[in-house]
């Protein structure tokens, strides 16, 4: 799956959120390689633990997770909590 495809798929069902994909390893071209790295930034996430944050995300990739993306690695934010982080 493209990356830009998992970060609209994010994008679009989160409200007002910001996320950059990644792949958190080098491809392996013999075996499938499906792990992605995803960071999220979104006003959605503010009051939510993070078991809660994280199942917005998965409920927005949908059958994806079960499909086309092996594993995710999640880092969520609030835009408060990514701006303290200097980033």
């Amino acid at each position: 799956m493209e990356l830009a495809a998992i970060e609209d798929l994010i994008e679009s069902h989160i409200e007002d959120a910001d996320a950059t994909v990644s792949r958190p390893r080098t491809v392996d071209q013999d075996h499938e390689d499906d792990h992605y790295a995803a960071v999220v930034v979104s006003p959605a996430f503010e009051g939510k633990s993070l078991v809660q944050q994280h199942q917005l995300v998965y409920d927005a990739l949908g059958d994806h997770m079960t499909t086309d993306i092996h594993a995710m690695e999640l880092k969520t934010y609030t835009p408060e909590e990514y701006a303290a982080r200097g980033e």
